[in-house]
């Protein structure tokens, strides 16, 4: 099935205005074959193939003149020296949406588009499937655990490969390929251990001494491993808003997993059941969530940054985001039953800033919406309104 990816649509809009778009993102999130079936008018060259390779590392000049026109250059990371060829190209040509540019690899990647490239690029990120696009194909659950425990890869869907098949593979291939490309590690046991532990901590504040203390590694190692993960697209870090509201704040991050399916394969959660059932249902239900905000911001290039807020006594605030100077506060719980006291981060952070709130939401696990005077409670798969999020 050929699935539309919402991202479409802002990328048509930009390829009007640069020369070069940028395609990342998780390796299997799609970024293939949506560029060859939503780009059909683009000639497609994958630098994975090792012919095209040799071409354009051997003769550069001759490779980029025998692909004229518009051109997706897929996995262009594998060649970092066609850049500055790239870069002469498209000063000399002063085309609009000449070339589409795609790689899994991020860090060299955005490295060579930095040294070549700055000033001539939009850059777009396409993660796994979100809840826009899995309505649309149909395979969005009436439970939101059956999705959250599958994940969100599109072979899961495709091809209807089961979680526990795709994400063993997903791991052992592209995880710890990528990971092979960019630090050396003696023991691939001891990695999965830590992937493991981080898993663990989904939603939780990020403690990096403790963490290389579980594992067996020294803080400097932990923190290049998590570096790793990121560049990966396996996990992010979601910062503290350090707005000064005369509280005394935490500064750590907290670490989230960018797809809930590969957290639950990690976790070994391999069912609906066990997600409601979990000990740290509220922590995966918190991932679940955050990571729809993300994929929302990016799909619709909507350019947001998120936070969370956490004052010393315990005061916390799930997810916030800024429209100009006002704030957006989101409250996630993993609850069907609404109860007075799950507003009370919202409520007090109103108290804290209540000239810069724009607005309050609770996100839960029922299928109903509601105004509250607290907040907005609004049900997790109220995919249409996009969590109040304006493009």
């Amino acid at each position: 099935m050929d699935s539309y990816r919402v991202i479409k649509k802002a990328m048509e809009i930009y390829l009007k205005k640069y020369p070069v778009l940028v395609l990342t993102g998780p390796r299997q999130s799609g970024k293939t074959t949506f560029l060859k079936n939503q780009f059909s008018d683009y000639t497609y060259v994958n630098l994975e193939n090792l012919d095209s390779r040799k071409y354009a590392i051997n003769d550069p000049n001759a490779f980029l003149t025998e692909f004229q026109g518009k051109v997706i250059l897929d996995e262009v990371q594998r060649v970092p020296e066609l850049f500055s060829y790239i870069q002469t190209k498209v000063d000399e040509d002063r085309l609009m949406g000449q070339y589409i540019l795609s790689g899994s690899q991020n860090f060299h990647l955005m490295r060579n588009i930095k040294q070549s490239l700055a000033g001539r690029v939009a850059l777009f990120k396409l993660l796994p499937f979100d809840l826009e696009e899995m309505q649309g194909a149909g395979w969005l659950d009436d439970d939101y655990a059956v999705t959250l425990q599958r994940g969100f890869y599109p072979a899961l869907y495709d091809r209807d490969i089961p979680s526990k098949v795709f994400y063993s593979n997903y791991l052992q291939t592209y995880v710890e390929r990528d990971l092979s490309d960019l630090i050396q590690v003696k023991d691939l046991r001891q990695f999965r251990n830590f992937i493991q532990l981080c898993a663990a901590r989904a939603g939780q504040l990020l403690n990096l001494n403790s963490l290389a203390n579980e594992a067996g590694i020294s803080q400097p190692t932990a923190k290049a491993w998590i570096s790793v993960l990121e560049t990966s697209y396996i996990v992010y870090q979601l910062q503290p808003l350090h707005a000064n509201f005369n509280k005394r704040v935490t500064k750590s991050s907290k670490l989230y997993f960018y797809d809930t399916g590969l957290l639950c394969f990690l976790l070994k959660i391999n069912d609906a059941a066990s997600v409601k059932t979990s000990r740290i249902k509220g922590s995966l239900f918190e991932n679940f969530v955050i990571n729809e905000f993300l994929k929302q911001n990016y799909h619709h290039n909507l350019m947001l940054d998120f936070w969370f807020w956490r004052d010393s006594v315990g005061h916390e605030v799930d997810l916030i985001w800024q429209d100009s100077d006002q704030l957006n506060i989101v409250e996630i719980k993993a609850s069907e039953t609404i109860m007075p006291n799950m507003f009370k981060g919202l409520v007090y952070f109103d108290k804290l800033a209540s000239d810069r709130i724009a607005s309050k939401t609770l996100v839960h696990t029922g299928t109903f919406n509601q105004h509250r005077t607290a907040a907005r409670v609004q049900s997790w798969n109220n995919y249409h309104q996009r969590f109040v999020m304006a493009e």
